[in-house]
Protein backbone atom coordinates (compact mmCIF):
# COMPACT_ATOMS: atom_id res chain seq x y z
CA UNK A 1 0.00 0.00 0.00
CA UNK A 2 2.96 2.38 0.78
CA UNK A 3 4.29 1.85 -2.63
CA UNK A 4 0.90 2.58 -4.41
CA UNK A 5 0.64 5.28 -2.42
CA UNK A 6 4.07 6.83 -3.66
CA UNK A 7 3.26 5.64 -7.27
CA UNK A 8 0.44 7.92 -6.77
CA UNK A 9 2.21 10.73 -5.72
CA UNK A 10 4.38 10.65 -8.39
CA UNK A 11 1.59 10.73 -11.03
CA UNK A 12 4.03 10.00 -13.83
CA UNK A 13 2.77 9.04 -17.49
CA UNK A 14 5.28 6.80 -18.21
CA UNK A 15 4.49 5.56 -21.80
CA UNK A 16 7.82 5.92 -22.66
CA UNK A 17 11.19 6.27 -21.39
CA UNK A 18 11.84 9.49 -22.05
CA UNK A 19 8.85 10.78 -20.21
CA UNK A 20 9.56 9.02 -17.19
CA UNK A 21 12.77 6.95 -17.36
CA UNK A 22 13.32 5.97 -13.49
CA UNK A 23 9.74 4.23 -13.83
CA UNK A 24 10.79 2.41 -17.09
CA UNK A 25 14.10 0.87 -15.81
CA UNK A 26 12.39 0.06 -12.18
CA UNK A 27 9.66 -2.25 -13.96
CA UNK A 28 12.47 -3.69 -16.10
CA UNK A 29 15.07 -4.37 -12.77
CA UNK A 30 12.19 -6.36 -10.71
CA UNK A 31 10.56 -8.06 -13.40
CA UNK A 32 14.01 -9.63 -14.06
CA UNK A 33 13.97 -10.42 -10.25
CA UNK A 34 10.61 -12.20 -9.78
CA UNK A 35 11.73 -13.81 -13.21
CA UNK A 36 14.57 -15.40 -11.54
CA UNK A 37 12.18 -16.09 -8.11
CA UNK A 38 9.82 -17.86 -10.46
CA UNK A 39 12.36 -19.89 -12.28
CA UNK A 40 11.54 -18.79 -15.79
CA UNK A 41 13.66 -19.87 -18.15
CA UNK A 42 16.65 -16.96 -19.11
CA UNK A 43 14.47 -16.18 -22.33
CA UNK A 44 12.25 -14.70 -20.31
CA UNK A 45 14.75 -12.04 -19.60
CA UNK A 46 15.47 -8.67 -20.75
CA UNK A 47 19.13 -9.52 -20.34
CA UNK A 48 18.34 -11.56 -23.73
CA UNK A 49 15.49 -11.18 -26.16
CA UNK A 50 12.98 -11.17 -23.39
CA UNK A 51 11.57 -9.44 -20.58
CA UNK A 52 8.68 -8.55 -18.76
CA UNK A 53 5.83 -5.80 -18.08
CA UNK A 54 3.55 -4.95 -15.46
CA UNK A 55 -0.39 -4.86 -17.02
CA UNK A 56 -3.34 -4.10 -15.18
CA UNK A 57 -5.04 -8.22 -15.18
CA UNK A 58 -4.14 -11.33 -17.09
CA UNK A 59 -7.17 -10.99 -19.31
CA UNK A 60 -5.10 -7.65 -20.45
CA UNK A 61 -2.16 -9.61 -20.87
CA UNK A 62 -3.79 -12.61 -23.17
CA UNK A 63 -5.24 -10.25 -25.56
CA UNK A 64 -1.94 -8.13 -25.96
CA UNK A 65 0.22 -11.54 -26.48
CA UNK A 66 -3.39 -12.88 -28.75
CA UNK A 67 -3.02 -9.79 -30.98
CA UNK A 68 1.07 -10.29 -31.19
CA UNK A 69 0.57 -13.50 -32.37
CA UNK A 70 -2.13 -12.61 -34.86
CA UNK A 71 0.17 -10.19 -36.47
CA UNK A 72 3.25 -12.59 -36.32
CA UNK A 73 1.25 -15.25 -38.39
CA UNK A 74 0.00 -12.67 -40.65
CA UNK A 75 3.24 -11.55 -41.43
CA UNK A 76 4.61 -14.73 -42.08
CA UNK A 77 1.70 -15.73 -44.34
CA UNK A 78 2.40 -12.24 -46.26
CA UNK A 79 6.49 -12.76 -46.50
CA UNK A 80 7.34 -11.12 -49.51
CA UNK A 81 4.24 -9.42 -50.47
CA UNK A 82 3.64 -5.90 -51.09
CA UNK A 83 0.49 -3.47 -51.47
CA UNK A 84 -2.89 -4.58 -51.72
CA UNK A 85 -1.93 -8.08 -52.55
CA UNK A 86 -0.33 -8.12 -48.93
CA UNK A 87 -3.49 -6.71 -47.55
CA UNK A 88 -6.02 -9.12 -49.43
CA UNK A 89 -3.76 -12.26 -48.41
CA UNK A 90 -4.08 -10.96 -44.82
CA UNK A 91 -7.75 -10.61 -44.70
CA UNK A 92 -7.87 -14.40 -46.49
CA UNK A 93 -5.81 -15.71 -43.42
CA UNK A 94 -7.52 -14.04 -41.12
CA UNK A 95 -10.70 -15.45 -42.05
CA UNK A 96 -9.12 -18.65 -41.20
CA UNK A 97 -7.80 -17.92 -38.10
CA UNK A 98 -8.64 -20.12 -34.54
CA UNK A 99 -7.65 -19.12 -30.70
CA UNK A 100 -7.29 -22.59 -28.77
CA UNK A 101 -7.86 -22.39 -25.23
CA UNK A 102 -8.76 -25.94 -22.95
CA UNK A 103 -12.46 -25.85 -21.55
CA UNK A 104 -11.19 -24.78 -18.27
CA UNK A 105 -9.09 -21.84 -19.56
CA UNK A 106 -10.31 -18.80 -18.37
CA UNK A 107 -13.09 -16.53 -20.25
CA UNK A 108 -10.65 -14.10 -21.02
CA UNK A 109 -9.15 -16.36 -24.05
CA UNK A 110 -12.54 -16.74 -25.72
CA UNK A 111 -13.00 -12.68 -25.39
CA UNK A 112 -9.98 -12.33 -26.32
CA UNK A 113 -10.49 -13.63 -29.48
CA UNK A 114 -13.75 -11.43 -29.98
CA UNK A 115 -11.73 -8.34 -29.51
CA UNK A 116 -9.12 -9.91 -32.27
CA UNK A 117 -11.63 -11.06 -34.38
CA UNK A 118 -10.48 -14.07 -34.93
CA UNK A 119 -12.40 -17.32 -33.77
CA UNK A 120 -11.85 -19.38 -30.52
CA UNK A 121 -12.57 -23.33 -30.35
CA UNK A 122 -11.81 -24.83 -26.76
CA UNK A 123 -10.30 -28.47 -26.24
CA UNK A 124 -12.16 -30.87 -24.01
CA UNK A 125 -10.82 -32.16 -20.60
CA UNK A 126 -11.28 -35.46 -18.62
CA UNK A 127 -12.36 -36.56 -15.30
CA UNK A 128 -9.32 -38.83 -15.74
CA UNK A 129 -7.15 -36.23 -16.21
CA UNK A 130 -8.10 -34.15 -13.55
CA UNK A 131 -9.58 -31.72 -15.80
CA UNK A 132 -6.37 -30.85 -17.26
CA UNK A 133 -5.42 -29.76 -21.09
CA UNK A 134 -3.46 -32.98 -22.27
CA UNK A 135 -0.92 -33.48 -25.48
CA UNK A 136 -4.33 -35.63 -27.51
CA UNK A 137 -6.97 -33.50 -26.48
CA UNK A 138 -4.72 -30.96 -28.15
CA UNK A 139 -3.72 -32.67 -31.07
CA UNK A 140 -7.17 -33.87 -31.44
CA UNK A 141 -7.99 -30.55 -31.90
CA UNK A 142 -5.33 -29.76 -34.72
CA UNK A 143 -6.90 -32.57 -36.61
CA UNK A 144 -10.30 -31.10 -36.28
CA UNK A 145 -8.96 -27.47 -37.19
CA UNK A 146 -7.07 -29.16 -39.72
CA UNK A 147 -10.24 -30.89 -41.42
CA UNK A 148 -12.43 -27.83 -41.03
CA UNK A 149 -9.87 -25.36 -42.85
CA UNK A 150 -8.82 -23.14 -39.95
CA UNK A 151 -5.69 -22.27 -38.97
CA UNK A 152 -4.65 -22.46 -34.97
CA UNK A 153 -1.84 -19.41 -34.64
CA UNK A 154 -2.42 -19.10 -30.57
CA UNK A 155 -2.78 -21.62 -27.61
CA UNK A 156 -3.62 -20.64 -23.68
CA UNK A 157 -2.17 -23.04 -21.44
CA UNK A 158 -3.00 -22.75 -17.66
CA UNK A 159 -1.46 -23.59 -14.12
CA UNK A 160 -3.97 -23.42 -12.44
CA UNK A 161 -7.35 -23.48 -13.65
CA UNK A 162 -10.03 -20.98 -12.26
CA UNK A 163 -12.33 -23.99 -11.19
CA UNK A 164 -10.45 -26.81 -10.23
CA UNK A 165 -6.50 -24.91 -10.23
CA UNK A 166 -6.29 -28.01 -12.55
CA UNK A 167 -2.15 -27.49 -14.32
CA UNK A 168 -2.03 -28.76 -18.26
CA UNK A 169 -0.03 -31.11 -19.22
CA UNK A 170 2.85 -28.95 -20.61
CA UNK A 171 5.65 -31.43 -21.46
CA UNK A 172 2.70 -33.41 -23.51
CA UNK A 173 1.70 -30.06 -25.13
CA UNK A 174 5.37 -28.95 -25.97
CA UNK A 175 5.76 -32.24 -27.59
CA UNK A 176 2.75 -32.22 -29.95
CA UNK A 177 3.48 -28.47 -31.12
CA UNK A 178 7.27 -29.62 -32.40
CA UNK A 179 4.56 -30.29 -35.90
CA UNK A 180 3.56 -26.65 -35.28
CA UNK A 181 6.29 -24.15 -34.43
CA UNK A 182 3.94 -21.34 -35.63
CA UNK A 183 1.29 -21.20 -33.02
CA UNK A 184 1.80 -18.88 -30.16
CA UNK A 185 1.44 -20.37 -26.24
CA UNK A 186 1.26 -18.48 -23.95
CA UNK A 187 0.52 -20.01 -19.97
CA UNK A 188 -1.77 -18.28 -17.68
CA UNK A 189 -0.77 -19.01 -14.29
CA UNK A 190 -2.44 -15.64 -12.68
CA UNK A 191 -3.15 -17.07 -9.76
CA UNK A 192 -0.90 -20.87 -9.23
CA UNK A 193 1.82 -18.83 -10.49
CA UNK A 194 2.60 -17.10 -7.17
CA UNK A 195 3.74 -20.53 -5.94
CA UNK A 196 6.70 -20.62 -8.39
CA UNK A 197 8.54 -19.04 -5.65
CA UNK A 198 8.56 -22.00 -3.79
CA UNK A 199 11.37 -24.63 -5.22
CA UNK A 200 8.66 -27.70 -4.56
CA UNK A 201 6.49 -26.05 -7.61
CA UNK A 202 9.01 -25.12 -9.91
CA UNK A 203 9.29 -28.43 -11.99
CA UNK A 204 6.24 -26.68 -13.56
CA UNK A 205 8.62 -24.29 -15.58
CA UNK A 206 10.68 -27.33 -16.99
CA UNK A 207 9.01 -26.74 -20.55
CA UNK A 208 8.68 -22.56 -20.50
CA UNK A 209 11.41 -22.30 -22.92
CA UNK A 210 9.30 -23.74 -25.69
CA UNK A 211 6.49 -21.32 -24.92
CA UNK A 212 6.44 -17.77 -25.86
CA UNK A 213 4.42 -15.82 -22.89
CA UNK A 214 3.84 -16.29 -19.39
CA UNK A 215 1.76 -14.20 -17.05
CA UNK A 216 1.07 -14.22 -13.30
CA UNK A 217 -0.95 -12.02 -10.99
CA UNK A 218 1.01 -10.65 -7.79
CA UNK A 219 -1.69 -9.13 -6.73
CA UNK A 220 -3.49 -12.63 -5.98
CA UNK A 221 -1.64 -14.35 -4.24
CA UNK A 222 1.68 -12.76 -3.72
CA UNK A 223 1.22 -10.10 -1.14
CA UNK A 224 0.30 -7.12 -3.46
CA UNK A 225 -2.62 -4.69 -3.79
CA UNK A 226 -4.50 -4.70 -7.52
CA UNK A 227 -3.28 -4.67 -9.93
CA UNK A 228 -0.13 -5.76 -10.80
CA UNK A 229 -0.40 -8.36 -13.45
CA UNK A 230 3.32 -9.48 -14.87
CA UNK A 231 3.68 -10.77 -18.34
CA UNK A 232 6.75 -12.25 -19.32
CA UNK A 233 8.21 -12.42 -23.08
CA UNK A 234 10.65 -14.53 -24.90
CA UNK A 235 10.66 -12.34 -27.80
CA UNK A 236 10.00 -8.97 -27.23
CA UNK A 237 9.86 -8.59 -30.63
CA UNK A 238 7.04 -10.54 -31.69
CA UNK A 239 5.23 -8.22 -28.96
CA UNK A 240 6.59 -4.57 -30.19
CA UNK A 241 6.53 -5.09 -33.57
CA UNK A 242 2.71 -5.94 -33.29
CA UNK A 243 2.16 -2.78 -31.17
CA UNK A 244 4.58 -0.22 -32.21
CA UNK A 245 3.17 2.87 -33.87
CA UNK A 246 5.18 6.06 -33.40
CA UNK A 247 3.41 9.68 -34.20
CA UNK A 248 5.28 12.43 -34.69
CA UNK A 249 4.60 13.60 -31.07
CA UNK A 250 6.17 10.55 -29.83
CA UNK A 251 9.58 10.09 -31.67
CA UNK A 252 12.70 10.88 -29.55
CA UNK A 253 16.42 10.24 -30.16
CA UNK A 254 16.56 8.04 -27.26
CA UNK A 255 13.78 6.43 -28.66
CA UNK A 256 15.33 5.65 -32.44
CA UNK A 257 18.29 4.78 -30.71
CA UNK A 258 16.38 1.26 -29.34
CA UNK A 259 19.02 1.69 -26.78
CA UNK A 260 15.87 2.25 -24.02
CA UNK A 261 12.41 0.41 -23.64
CA UNK A 262 9.53 2.14 -24.49
CA UNK A 263 6.48 -0.07 -22.92
CA UNK A 264 4.00 1.96 -24.34
CA UNK A 265 4.78 -0.48 -27.07
CA UNK A 266 4.77 -3.92 -25.06
CA UNK A 267 1.12 -2.85 -24.19
CA UNK A 268 -2.58 -1.94 -25.28
CA UNK A 269 -2.83 1.62 -23.77
CA UNK A 270 -0.20 4.40 -24.52
CA UNK A 271 -0.15 5.60 -20.56
CA UNK A 272 0.60 3.58 -17.78
CA UNK A 273 1.26 3.75 -13.79
CA UNK A 274 3.81 3.36 -12.12
CA UNK A 275 3.32 -0.34 -10.66
CA UNK A 276 7.02 -1.32 -10.48
CA UNK A 277 7.34 -0.01 -7.44
CA UNK A 278 4.74 -1.74 -5.41
CA UNK A 279 6.75 -4.65 -6.40
CA UNK A 280 9.85 -3.30 -4.99
CA UNK A 281 8.20 -2.61 -2.10
CA UNK A 282 6.74 -6.11 -1.74
CA UNK A 283 10.21 -7.87 -2.94
CA UNK A 284 12.21 -5.82 -0.57
CA UNK A 285 9.84 -5.93 2.40
CA UNK A 286 9.03 -9.29 2.82
CA UNK A 287 12.05 -11.07 0.49
CA UNK A 288 12.39 -14.54 -0.78
CA UNK A 289 12.14 -16.41 3.08
CA UNK A 290 8.83 -14.39 3.14
CA UNK A 291 6.66 -15.33 -0.04
CA UNK A 292 7.72 -18.60 0.47
CA UNK A 293 6.85 -18.99 3.71
CA UNK A 294 3.18 -16.86 2.86
CA UNK A 295 2.61 -19.49 0.17
CA UNK A 296 3.80 -23.18 2.08
CA UNK A 297 1.35 -21.61 4.87
CA UNK A 298 -1.91 -21.07 2.70
CA UNK A 299 -0.77 -24.90 1.31
CA UNK A 300 -0.63 -26.21 4.42
CA UNK A 301 -3.61 -25.14 6.12
CA UNK A 302 -5.52 -26.43 2.86
CA UNK A 303 -4.30 -29.56 3.10
CA UNK A 304 -5.47 -29.65 6.75
CA UNK A 305 -8.93 -28.41 5.22
CA UNK A 306 -8.72 -31.20 2.63
CA UNK A 307 -8.31 -33.68 5.50
CA UNK A 308 -11.51 -32.87 7.34
CA UNK A 309 -13.49 -32.76 4.46
CA UNK A 310 -12.54 -36.20 3.67
CA UNK A 311 -12.80 -37.07 6.66
CA UNK A 312 -16.83 -36.77 6.77
CA UNK A 313 -17.12 -39.23 3.58
CA UNK A 314 -20.77 -39.76 4.19
CA UNK A 315 -21.40 -35.72 3.13
CA UNK A 316 -19.19 -34.42 1.16
CA UNK A 317 -16.47 -35.85 -2.15
CA UNK A 318 -13.81 -34.22 -3.15
CA UNK A 319 -13.91 -33.95 -7.08
CA UNK A 320 -10.76 -33.01 -8.06
CA UNK A 321 -6.74 -33.57 -6.49
CA UNK A 322 -6.62 -30.27 -3.64
CA UNK A 323 -3.94 -28.14 -5.54
CA UNK A 324 -2.59 -24.72 -4.83
CA UNK A 325 -4.59 -24.24 -1.64
CA UNK A 326 -7.54 -25.22 -2.87
CA UNK A 327 -10.06 -27.30 -1.95
CA UNK A 328 -13.40 -28.65 -4.76
CA UNK A 329 -15.92 -30.73 -3.48
CA UNK A 330 -19.34 -31.34 -3.63
CA UNK A 331 -22.21 -32.36 -1.52
CA UNK A 332 -23.18 -36.20 -1.27
CA UNK A 333 -27.03 -36.53 -2.32
CA UNK A 334 -28.90 -38.68 0.03
CA UNK A 335 -30.01 -41.38 -2.84
CA UNK A 336 -26.01 -42.55 -3.27
CA UNK A 337 -26.16 -44.26 0.43
CA UNK A 338 -22.98 -43.67 2.40
CA UNK A 339 -19.71 -43.17 1.09
CA UNK A 340 -17.53 -44.91 3.66
CA UNK A 341 -14.27 -44.65 1.90
CA UNK A 342 -13.19 -41.84 -0.46
CA UNK A 343 -9.94 -42.21 -2.36
CA UNK A 344 -8.69 -44.30 1.09
CA UNK A 345 -7.89 -40.72 2.21
CA UNK A 346 -5.58 -38.29 0.99
CA UNK A 347 -2.16 -40.42 0.94
CA UNK A 348 -0.16 -39.06 4.20
CA UNK A 349 2.39 -36.46 3.48
CA UNK A 350 3.11 -34.61 -0.12
CA UNK A 351 5.24 -35.44 -2.99
CA UNK A 352 7.30 -32.03 -4.25
CA UNK A 353 5.64 -30.12 -1.55
CA UNK A 354 1.98 -30.72 -3.33
CA UNK A 355 -0.64 -32.64 -2.38
CA UNK A 356 -0.88 -36.37 -3.68
CA UNK A 357 -4.71 -37.99 -4.31
CA UNK A 358 -5.06 -41.61 -4.71
CA UNK A 359 -7.12 -41.54 -7.34
CA UNK A 360 -6.42 -44.61 -9.36
CA UNK A 361 -9.70 -45.37 -10.67
CA UNK A 362 -13.33 -43.25 -11.04
CA UNK A 363 -13.01 -39.60 -11.86
CA UNK A 364 -14.55 -40.30 -15.67
CA UNK A 365 -16.34 -37.92 -17.55
CA UNK A 366 -18.48 -39.80 -19.67
CA UNK A 367 -20.01 -41.20 -16.90
CA UNK A 368 -20.34 -37.65 -14.76
CA UNK A 369 -18.44 -39.52 -12.05
CA UNK A 370 -19.20 -37.32 -8.57
CA UNK A 371 -17.06 -40.54 -6.57
CA UNK A 372 -13.28 -40.38 -5.93
CA UNK A 373 -13.74 -43.66 -3.60
CA UNK A 374 -11.63 -46.87 -4.01
CA UNK A 375 -14.41 -49.15 -4.85
CA UNK A 376 -17.56 -47.54 -5.44
CA UNK A 377 -19.19 -47.40 -7.87
CA UNK A 378 -19.33 -44.17 -9.55
CA UNK A 379 -22.68 -42.58 -9.78
CA UNK A 380 -23.50 -41.91 -13.16
CA UNK A 381 -27.63 -42.13 -12.93
CA UNK A 382 -28.69 -38.85 -14.52
CA UNK A 383 -31.31 -38.57 -11.40
CA UNK A 384 -28.72 -38.57 -8.60
CA UNK A 385 -25.92 -36.53 -10.46
CA UNK A 386 -29.31 -33.40 -10.76
CA UNK A 387 -29.89 -34.52 -6.91
CA UNK A 388 -26.32 -34.26 -6.10
CA UNK A 389 -25.93 -30.47 -8.01
CA UNK A 390 -29.33 -29.60 -6.30
CA UNK A 391 -28.23 -30.73 -2.88
CA UNK A 392 -24.40 -28.86 -3.49
CA UNK A 393 -26.35 -25.88 -4.80
CA UNK A 394 -28.36 -25.40 -2.16
CA UNK A 395 -25.73 -25.65 0.86
CA UNK A 396 -23.36 -23.01 -1.10
CA UNK A 397 -26.22 -20.78 -1.82
CA UNK A 398 -27.84 -21.25 1.73
CA UNK A 399 -24.20 -20.67 3.52
CA UNK A 400 -23.99 -17.52 1.91
CA UNK A 401 -27.02 -15.71 2.02
CA UNK A 402 -26.08 -16.56 5.83
CA UNK A 403 -22.82 -14.13 5.81
CA UNK A 404 -20.81 -15.66 8.31
CA UNK A 405 -18.81 -17.01 5.58
CA UNK A 406 -18.53 -16.66 1.39
CA UNK A 407 -18.14 -19.27 -0.88
CA UNK A 408 -17.72 -19.56 -4.61
CA UNK A 409 -19.02 -22.62 -7.48
CA UNK A 410 -19.04 -23.06 -10.17
CA UNK A 411 -19.74 -26.06 -12.78
CA UNK A 412 -17.24 -28.51 -14.00
CA UNK A 413 -18.25 -31.20 -17.26
CA UNK A 414 -22.01 -31.03 -15.31
CA UNK A 415 -21.19 -31.66 -11.71
CA UNK A 416 -21.76 -28.45 -9.55
CA UNK A 417 -18.53 -27.89 -6.92
CA UNK A 418 -17.88 -25.73 -3.92
CA UNK A 419 -14.84 -23.98 -4.28
CA UNK A 420 -13.11 -23.63 -0.14
CA UNK A 421 -9.49 -21.75 -1.01
CA UNK A 422 -6.83 -20.64 1.75
CA UNK A 423 -4.70 -18.17 -0.14
CA UNK A 424 -5.89 -15.46 1.83
CA UNK A 425 -3.24 -13.23 3.76
CA UNK A 426 -5.29 -13.18 6.89
CA UNK A 427 -6.09 -16.70 6.49
CA UNK A 428 -5.31 -19.10 9.53
CA UNK A 429 -6.17 -22.71 11.00
CA UNK A 430 -8.68 -21.75 12.78
CA UNK A 431 -11.11 -19.81 9.99
CA UNK A 432 -10.76 -23.28 8.35
CA UNK A 433 -12.01 -25.07 10.73
CA UNK A 434 -15.00 -22.94 11.16
CA UNK A 435 -15.74 -22.58 7.50
CA UNK A 436 -16.03 -26.72 7.63
CA UNK A 437 -17.91 -26.30 10.62
CA UNK A 438 -20.39 -24.39 8.97
CA UNK A 439 -20.34 -26.56 5.90
CA UNK A 440 -20.84 -29.97 8.00
CA UNK A 441 -23.90 -27.91 9.69
CA UNK A 442 -25.66 -26.52 6.66
CA UNK A 443 -25.20 -30.22 4.74
CA UNK A 444 -26.51 -32.15 7.49
CA UNK A 445 -29.68 -29.48 7.85
CA UNK A 446 -30.55 -29.68 4.19
CA UNK A 447 -29.78 -32.99 3.91
CA UNK A 448 -32.21 -33.66 6.61
CA UNK A 449 -34.66 -31.76 5.45
CA UNK A 450 -34.47 -33.91 2.09
CA UNK A 451 -34.60 -36.82 4.27
CA UNK A 452 -38.26 -35.61 6.08
CA UNK A 453 -35.85 -34.96 9.51
CA UNK A 454 -34.43 -38.64 9.41
CA UNK A 455 -31.03 -39.36 11.02
CA UNK A 456 -28.22 -40.34 9.24
CA UNK A 457 -26.10 -43.62 9.86
CA UNK A 458 -22.33 -42.76 9.87
CA UNK A 459 -19.86 -45.98 10.34
CA UNK A 460 -22.56 -47.22 11.93
CA UNK A 461 -23.72 -45.15 14.22
CA UNK A 462 -26.91 -43.01 14.01
CA UNK A 463 -26.54 -39.23 14.78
Amino acid sequence: MLGELFSAAFTAPAFNWICSPAVTELETIVLDWLARLLNLPAGYLSEGQGGGVIHGSASEAVLTVMVAARERHLEKACKGLEGQEKERKKSEVRSRLVALGSEQSHSCTAKGALIAGVCFKSIHCNMEDDLAMTGAGLKAMLEECKQQGLEPFYLTTTMGTTATCATDRFGEIKDVLKDHPDIWVHVDAAYAGAALVCEEYQHHTEHFAAFDSFNMNMHKWLLTNFDASCLFIRYRASLTSALSITPSFLRNNFSASGLVTDYRDWQIPLGRRFRALKIWFVLRTYGISGLKAHIRNHVKIGEMFTGLVIGRADLFKVLTPPAFALTVLTVVPRSSGTANAVNGAIANGTANGETQVGVADGLESENKALSLSNGEVPHSDVDTLAKANETTKEVYELINSRGEIFLTSAVVNGIYIIRVVSANPKAEEKYLRRAFDILVETAEEVLAKDDGGKKRETNGVVG
